[in-house]
């Protein structure tokens, strides 16, 4: 006979909800958080009003003996017995309505889900302005279920209000009293739920959510750690929450997590306290851990709190602001200057869990500690380190270190080096990196890795007297400073060369970083043509212009070169560019001077440019976009993608829309949607604006 994993359950709204409220049942968000939008959870109570099927609730039993609490001050009086694992996002939507209580959306941000109800035809919809302000509607129906104000009152104040607007007829007065105790009535709708066992683990929960759900969504590990974190310490989920919350925004008064290069999720920062509290990397090892299975596999809940209080103790200092800001000047010293230079968050975020490590298990002095990480860093984001079989490589890092005894701040530096020694071998530099800089990638770790080599060694836009550390400063304020430009013009290889592909033309060799005045001057000339003028043009002195030819890797007589014998060429010299501004990261000497952000002058716009309206037909006609350009969002909390089609048009979720702003009204923005839009370009995301600005100064 097969073995029975659950059993059925039924489950009245109210009791749901009181079990929610007293800990019972874990409403942590095990998928992700909440991401319904209004009108879904509308559809939900308009479903259970007519007494329709919602679906079920699928639990998961902790398997906690009776008593268990959480750790931490303020916590919960004891853990909870039952977890969500289908059905969080009804149950959130039934208890955020119900209550009134704020839902954390994916952003961080809290908002209350309002949804109102129009007893005269059982009509239920979002809450609006013009909702808020008709009688017709109760604008928020959570206070039919408020015990202070009650529902009698409530019903008579709603009635009261509607008579001011028209005469109700007793008979219309009973109907609608009718209609508000159906509705409170909900309370009592029956859920149908099934209860996993506790003695199932965690793959077995995932494989049969996998199964049964229909949004095909997947859990992993990280989600059922931050389940049980919700489950025994609910404060540090929410601590964890709140910390990346702050670091999306800067803070109006004092210090705060934001910064310039990652904001992090949950799920990633758990990984770093992972790695400093319970010196692993993989999760299923961490979750089995945290659970308290002893040797012979059975739970036990001395070891479960043993472990959270490790984790706790990572946790402070994975969260300590010190800690956290003191990181970033290890990237900063190694060139890398902003989120836009970072093409693998999980490097960053080991690296931070390293530098804990280093400092907090090892007393390794904070200059030294600058520096070996700054080094660790470099290598770990040029060659890749962290993707692929990222917990394996990690766990591989953190085994090298288990050995060390604690306090031996040599013995923890000698190992890093080392392990970049060996990584970062002659052959890397002159076979491997040149054969990696072949590719047209936007954000190709080895084109990062050269762009903040030029910020090492403190070199000039090319032909200008402006450093690249201050064009690519994130905190300066500027539409547009500087960019990466086709040293042999796109127009040109096209026309005349027949170079045709996207592959060949936007190759990484062939671009430099130029202001944005000089691209546009250079235009679709031959390098024969434009070079020699530019120069001259820009009165650059000789050794000053030498300096720039080597940093920016134009070899000798290149405007003449043939084309793919130039690629050949030039990647070799930006290879030795990198290595030559690693040697500057392992010299003592190195001291990298970064002057207080400062404004750059608004370079000019689409608003400040000649009157004639230009159409997205347009861009498409120049080159500056092609059929099949994606547009994202230029605002995080919109996650629509679109598409430019061949006629100009932006087509977005099936429909097509004539102009950009069109498009952002579509998506709720309500917003210039020039400057909403950003297109995906071979030189990486642009707004419609920008290129915009870049016709009209052609025209």
């Amino acid at each position: 006979m097969a073995t029975v994993l659950f059993k059925d359950t039924t489950h009245q709204v109210a009791d749901l909800i009181t079990d929610i409220r007293r800990g019972e049942i874990a409403l942590p968000d095990l998928q992700r958080p909440y991401v319904w939008q209004p009108a879904k959870a509308r559809e939900l109570f308009d479903s259970m009003y007519k007494g329709f099927p919602v679906g079920y609730l699928l639990f998961w039993e902790t398997g906690i003996e009776p008593g268990a609490r959480q750790i931490g001050e303020g916590a919960k009086p004891e853990a909870a017995r039952r977890l969500i694992v289908d059905g969080q996002q009804r149950l959130t939507s039934l208890f955020a309505v119900m209550t009134g209580t704020p839902v954390l959306r994916e952003d961080y941000r809290t908002t209350h889900v309002r949804i109102a109800f129009r007893p005269s035809d059982d009509t239920f919809a979002v809450t609006d302005a013009a909702i808020e302000k008709d009688p017709e509607y109760l604008p928020d129906i959570s206070v039919l279920w408020d015990t202070a104000t009650g529902r009698r009152k409530v019903i008579r104040d709603f009635l009261a209000r509607l008579n001011d607007k028209r005469p109700l007829t007793e008979a219309e007065e009973d109907r609608i009293q009718d209609a508000l105790d159906r509705l409170h009535d909900l309370e009592s709708y029956p859920f149908k739920g099934v209860v996993l066992s506790a003695d199932i683990d965690e793959e077995q929960v995932a494989e049969i959510f996998v199964r049964i759900n229909s949004e095909g969504v997947k859990l992993d590990q990280a989600d059922f750690i931050l389940t049980l974190t919700s489950v025994f310490w609910e404060g540090g989920r929410r601590a964890l929450e709140e910390f990346c919350r702050q670091s999306r925004t800067p803070a109006l008064h004092g210090a705060s997590p934001f910064n310039w290069y990652i904001k992090p999720k949950p799920p990633q920062l758990l990984r770093a306290v992972a790695a400093v509290g319970l010196d692993s990397a993989v999760l299923k090892q961490v979750y089995a851990t945290l659970r308290g299975r002893d040797a012979s596999g059975k739970l036990s809940p001395q070891q479960r709190e043993a472990r959270f209080e490790q984790l706790q103790q990572a946790q402070q200092h994975v969260l300590d602001l010190q800690h956290w800001h003191e990181f970033f000047l290890c990237l900063e010293r190694a060139g890398f200057r902003g989120e836009k230079m970072i093409s693998s968050q999980n490097a960053l975020l080991y690296s931070y869990a390293l530098w804990l490590i280093g400092r907090v298990r090892y007393d390794v002095p904070l200059d030294r500690l600058r520096s070996v990480i700054a080094r660790w860093f470099f290598m770990a984001q040029l060659t890749g380190r962290y993707t692929g079989s990222v917990e394996s490589q990690m766990e591989h890092d953190l085994a090298l270190l288990r050995e060390i005894p604690h306090g031996d701040a040599d013995g923890y530096t000698t190992t890093l080096d080392r392990v970049v020694r060996e990584t970062l071998t002659s052959d890397f530099w002159t076979i491997t990196l040149p054969n990696t800089l072949n590719s047209s990638a936007a954000k190709s770790p080895a084109l990062l890795a050269y762009i903040a080599a030029l910020n090492i060694l403190d070199a000039d836009v090319l032909l200008s007297d402006v450093k690249v550390r201050t064009r690519l400063d994130p905190a300066v304020l500027a539409r547009k400073g500087v960019e990466r430009h086709h040293l042999f013009p796109r127009k040109y290889l096209q026309n005349s060369l027949g170079i045709t592909t996207s592959a060949r033309i936007n190759q990484i060799a062939n671009m430099a970083l130029l202001e944005w005045s000089d691209n546009i001057a250079i235009s679709d000339r031959a390098p024969a043509q434009y070079w020699p003028a530019q120069p001259a043009a820009k009165g650059l002195p000789a050794d000053v212009l030498a300096r720039q030819r080597y940093l920016h890797a134009l070899p000798d007589d290149w405007p003449s070169m043939d084309y793919d014998a130039f690629l050949t060429a030039r990647r070799v010299l930006m290879a030795q560019v990198v290595r030559g501004a690693f040697g500057q990261l392992e010299s003592d000497s190195y001291r990298p001077v970064y002057n207080a952000p400062t404004v750059v002058p608004e370079q000019r716009t689409a608003s400040m440019l000649p009157s004639r309206r230009i159409k997205l037909s347009e861009l498409l006609d120049a080159g500056l976009i092609s059929a099949g350009t994606v547009l994202t969002p230029a605002w995080e909390e919109y996650g629509q993608v679109a598409a430019v089609d061949d006629q100009g048009r932006i087509r977005l979720d099936g429909q097509i829309h004539d102009t950009p702003s069109g498009a952002a009204n579509a998506v709720g923005a309500g917003t210039n949607g020039w400057t909403f839009w950003l297109a995906d370009t071979p030189e990486g995301q642009v707004s419609l604006a920008d290129l915009r600005a870049a016709l009209s100064e052609e025209i």
